[in-house]
């Protein structure tokens, strides 16, 4: 019997992250796992460590520009501006969430889709449409207001307002979809002993259903308050002065490039706090099914007297959100056609948007899996950090990201500049938080029970991957890649800049159009780009159970 040191058992107490870190050979998994995470920290390291060089570089200079008025004045406003933003897109998705998923709302499945389509409209678009409708001189006031009611002008729809409702109509799908994962996947046993407790539905509904949802909640308030900070086009379009249009303004005015990555190390600074808030509002509460058997769906809420106020509510948000900027758009394409415009083109960056947009979604669900997996199962101070680390890139402006990988490809990989697969390395980096966010949730539900019991059978972890977890976490795997999916069809900076010659998308047409003034060439792609984006979240709702 081999005897081991008292001294060696202590130490093995006293450091079991040393365990967690580095696992034994022979578990394939554990290694497989804890190398993946450590490719996709690395992966999101290198811009942060390019902008942490440029700036080192620029000495006083950019310690001066850091503290000018001006930069703390648009700091404070990309806060004021994130935080609104986020509380709304809570505030508005929320009680659609539960209604699409736990009422019996008519036509649930389809308000469920036509609420999650905004997100699939460029932020640059929504705030162009919006001031050409909501403008002071806009097509409501010309077509309705003016000639029946005689409003001569509308309040001016620039500043904070005209950005906080653009970036608030576009941007609140991001907590809905995690939301509707959420109760799909809640165990209704909880709800059920509440009300034979004597709880009223509404109080019921804030005592265990809302806390049950809190982890969606977050993980999607966080994407929308990352996605606000980084933000350039509707603030850019609606003259409100955030962070991302200093760094733009930056890049573009000066040849020297070590100026704007200080001010872009601050946007990391600043997704890092953010970043630090999520973790404490987390909290170790357990959210995963505790009752024994078959999973099975609550029953649907009869809303009764309720029903029509629920879907006024429903409808108001829809038709701000969707069918306003849809008719719009229509309104700009019937005009093209008229004058004769040609959608040979339009087609061409369709397929081209399809392709990468496809590619980038299944690689960022790949590496948000291991991500999440380590995050969840095995949690340590190192894949803790590996998960946060994953949501500094969605924090960044694209062209941030996209300069840092010019300079990469340039410098140290030239086969790989101005290609397919440098491209799609900047879209995971940008929008791996998406997937992990919404992976990671489905995971905190799904009892390691399940997995345990696997294991115990005799199959591997591979398999019990394959055959237990994998299956169903689809709900939650699904909805990421989607999120994946339609934010890679509308980003636009990093695709102007890394696209291979040549290669045009639908946001490329869209922004391309838009700066030439060409308002009614820009409709067409924009409007197929919400036709597009559309079938991926039409599939997920019709396979709900």
């Amino acid at each position: 019997m081999t005897v081991i040191p008292v001294r060696a058992r202590r130490l093995a107490v006293q450091w079991p992250p040393i365990r967690t870190l580095f696992p034994p050979v022979s578990d394939f998994s554990s290694a497989f796992l804890a190398a993946s995470a450590l490719l996709i920290a690395a992966l999101m390291l290198l811009t942060p460590v390019y902008l942490l060089v440029r700036t080192l570089g620029a000495g006083e200079a950019a310690l001066q520009i850091l503290l000018k008025p001006t930069t703390l004045t648009a700091l404070w406003q990309t806060i004021l501006l994130a935080g609104s933003v986020t509380l709304a897109s809570v505030i508005i998705s929320v009680p659609i969430a539960w209604l699409t998923v736990c009422t019996d709302l008519p036509g649930r499945r389809f308000w469920a889709v036509a609420a999650a389509l905004p997100l699939a409209l460029p932020s640059y678009v929504t705030a162009y449409l919006l001031v050409t409708i909501l403008g002071p001189r806009g097509l409501l006031q010309q077509t309705v207001l003016g000639p029946y009611w005689g409003v001569e002008r509308l309040p001016s729809i620039y500043g904070f307002w005209g950005a906080f409702l653009a970036l608030t109509l576009m941007s609140y799908p991001y907590v809905l979809l995690s939301a509707r994962v959420s109760l799909q996947r809640m165990d209704p046993a909880l709800l059920e002993a509440g009300r034979s407790l004597g709880l009223s539905p509404w109080r019921a509904f804030w005592r265990i259903t809302l806390p049950q949802m809190r982890p969606a909640i977050i993980a999607g308030g966080l994407l929308v308050a990352l996605y606000v900070v980084r933000d350039f086009g509707a603030v850019m379009m609606l003259r409100y002065n955030t962070f991302t249009r200093l760094i733009y303004i930056q890049y573009q005015s000066f040849f020297d490039r070590s100026l704007a990555a200080a001010l872009a190390l601050v946007l990391v600074v600043m997704t890092g706090v953010i970043l630090y808030m999520e973790l404490r509002a987390r909290g170790k509460a357990g959210y995963s099914r505790r009752s024994i058997g078959a999973a099975r769906q609550m029953a649907p809420v009869r809303l009764g007297k309720w029903r029509w106020p629920a879907l006024l509510l429903v409808g108001s948000v829809v038709f701000v959100a969707l069918i306003l900027p849809g008719v719009g758009l229509i309104y700009w394409v019937v005009r093209g056609m008229a004058l004769g415009q040609s959608l040979s083109l339009v087609w061409s960056s369709a397929q081209n948007s399809l392709l990468v947009s496809l590619a980038a979604a299944a690689l960022a669900v790949a590496a948000a899996l291991p991500v999440a997996i380590l995050s969840v199962r095995r949690p340590s101070r190192m894949s803790h950090f590996v998960e946060r680390l994953t949501y500094a890139g969605f924090a960044l402006p694209g062209i941030v990201i996209a300069l840092a990988l010019v300079f990469f490809g340039a410098t140290y990989a030239r086969p790989l500049y101005q290609t397919l697969p440098m491209l799609l390395v900047a879209y995971v980096i940008l929008f791996i938080p998406q997937a992990v966010g919404s992976t990671r949730s489905s995971l905190l539900q799904l009892p390691a029970s399940l997995e345990e019991a696997g294991r115990s059978l005799g199959h591997s972890g591979a398999a019990v991957f394959r055959r237990i977890t994998l299956p169903l976490l689809s709900p939650g795997v699904l909805a990421g890649g989607a999120l994946v999916f339609l934010t890679c069809m509308k980003e636009l900076p990093a695709t102007l800049i890394l696209s291979p010659i040549g290669f045009r998308t639908l946001s490329t047409a869209v922004w391309g159009n838009i700066n030439e003034a060409f308002f009614a060439q820009a409709a067409a792609p924009a409007l197929l780009l919400i036709l597009l984006s559309s079938v991926p979240l039409a599939l997920m709702t019709l396979r709900e159970k």
